[in-house]
């Protein structure tokens, strides 16, 4: 009988982990597009920065990457 409450108290862990991997894709996608219209940098960098720094990544780019207008 314990084994399975310890199966079911891992239903919020991996939802809150598949929450995370798509905000991940999300933002790496979003920063590829976005760094195709607003950067003279290569876009296919900026989403390497994003996917292997989600959060410094994402700051750097909004700072450095994008061109001023």
């Amino acid at each position: 009988m314990p084994s399975s409450i310890v199966l079911q108290a891992g239903g919020g862990a991996a939802f809150f982990a598949f929450l995370l991997f798509v905000v991940s894709i999300a933002l790496i996608v979003w920063t590829y597009a976005d760094a195709q219209k607003n950067s003279s940098h290569p876009a296919f960098l900026w989403a390497i920065v994003v996917f292997f720094a989600p959060l410094l990544g994402i700051v750097l780019y909004l700072l450095l990457g994008r061109n001023t207008r």
